[in-house]
């Protein structure tokens, strides 16, 4: 018998208890455009599993890896070389079944190894604290925004241009329910808006991503002493976490927070996910931090053991002194970053730093010596942005017919009509360790054939 555990009868007695008439009023906080107008076209109402499985493999072969490609995306999510050996140790038994540690007394290896990540963000970010991480950046954003409205008792939040709409729009879902006015600034689109200028005394925190969205890098330290005479905090978000390995960190240049996305070590594009949170900041405002942190104690005997020293999340404490209702925190992928990261070692680190920043600056000359395409101006690390003659969708659609990953066109972040017109020509390009000279010289070519 199919086993069918609700009736109509039961099913409307359900939505009268929830006082909405179908099942679709439910999910009326779901824009429509993020949800389907009814069954995928394609799938069948039932199938055996064979059949299923087949079709999916066809789904999937439709899709141009980056592992099969050369491969220039960013934007957010960066293709690195990963070791085999973080695969072989993430997927031991302990590790890849463990989960939140609510007996921390008797999850002394787990607690060991977020101690560990929560010391290499820490010096990776400059910042005096780290927690055992968060879902990814665009939530850690979030987060550290809604933390700085608490240290500040102040509602008004400052968006720089350049930060990931993604990061931005997260942002914004959060801020809407708990009361903050949002002050989201025009996409910077030639580097040159003055964050400073939109500071007053009602501001909590300016938002700044470091390289922007569109690769670009600046020194924050006069936006940090503008924010600081503001009364204000400077939160700093960081999408590309080998940049840290070449460039000043954030906690250098006077930054109070600091929210970033620690996909690029050890853990793969994935088509967007699961990726891991990084979550830093000042030791003076270690009681408002979201999520968990773990410190390093001696037991009865005197033996070094690690404890939840700090835990402020609702399922640990009252809901009404909670900071977070984070639920857990993404441990795999924190472990998956901190396995990469210690075999890589600090010299390791900055040389895979090096290493990319060379190939971007090699990719960014090629593409310059093409007449048809322009290279933004500004310093950048392993991403850049280009401007097109043509629009950047209909040349990365061409180029994916190629078999090439040419980069993401900057229309696909900004969407929005208001920013059609300066964002159809613009295109996002990264340049990893992972990309060779042939990869450089096939986008080179194919991208000149394309534009004539």
């Amino acid at each position: 018998m199919r086993y069918l555990p609700l009736t109509e009868a039961d099913r409307r007695s359900m939505l009268a208890a929830a006082g909405v008439d179908d099942v679709d009023a439910l999910f009326r906080d779901v824009p429509a455009a993020a949800r389907l107008p009814g069954p995928v076209s394609e799938l069948p109402l039932h199938a055996d599993e064979m059949t299923v499985e087949r079709a999916f493999r066809g789904f999937a072969g439709r899709n141009l890896s980056p592992g099969n490609a050369p491969c220039f995306l960013g934007a957010g999510a960066y293709r690195h070389h990963v070791p085999a050996s973080v695969d072989h140790l993430i997927q031991r038994g302990e590790f890849l079944t463990a989960y939140t540690p609510y007996q921390p007394e008797v999850a002394q290896g787990t607690l060991q190894y977020l101690f560990e990540f929560q010391t290499q963000v820490a010096l990776l970010t400059g910042m005096e604290v780290a927690n055992a991480s968060l879902y990814d950046g665009a939530t850690a954003t979030a987060e550290a925004v809604l933390m700085a409205a608490r240290i500040t008792r102040r509602p008004r939040v400052v968006l720089s241009g350049g930060l990931h709409p993604h990061a931005r729009d997260v942002t914004a879902t959060n801020a809407r329910f708990m009361g903050l006015d949002l002050v989201q600034m025009a996409p910077d689109w030639d580097g040159g808006e003055t964050v400073a200028d939109a500071l007053d005394a009602t501001t909590a925190c300016v938002v700044v991503q470091n390289p922007d969205v569109f690769g670009r890098i600046r020194d924050l330290a006069p936006l940090a002493a503008a924010c600081h005479a503001a009364g204000a905090l400077l939160l700093v978000v960081v999408n590309e976490v080998v940049s840290l390995g070449a460039i000043r960190s954030p906690g250098e240049m006077g930054a109070d927070i600091v929210a970033a996305e620690g996909q690029s070590l050890g853990n793969a594009t994935s088509f967007g996910g699961p990726t891991v949170g990084l979550f830093a900041i000042r030791e003076k405002f270690v009681r408002q931090m979201p999520g968990r942190l773990v410190g390093e104690t001696v037991d009865a005997d005197g033996r070094r053991g690690f404890v939840l020293t700090l835990s402020t999340r609702e399922q640990h404490i009252r809901r009404e002194k909670a900071t977070s209702n984070i639920c857990t925190n993404s441990g795999l992928c924190a472990l998956a970053f901190t396995i990469h990261l210690t075999l890589l070692g600090e010299a390791g680190f900055t040389r895979l730093a090096k290493l990319n920043h060379a190939a971007a600056v090699a990719l960014a000359d090629r593409l310059a010596a093409i007449p048809a395409i322009t290279v933004m101006d500004g310093p950048f690390f392993n991403e850049f942005t280009v401007r097109l003659p043509k629009p950047a969708t209909a040349v990365v659609e061409a180029l994916a017919a190629r078999g090439i990953l040419a980069g993401v066109p900057a229309a696909r972040l900004f969407p929005e009509a208001d920013h059609a017109a300066a964002a159809e020509r613009l295109l996002l390009v990264a340049a990893t360790e992972t990309n060779s000279e042939d990869d450089m010289d096939r986008l080179a070519m194919a991208l000149e054939e394309v534009l004539r």
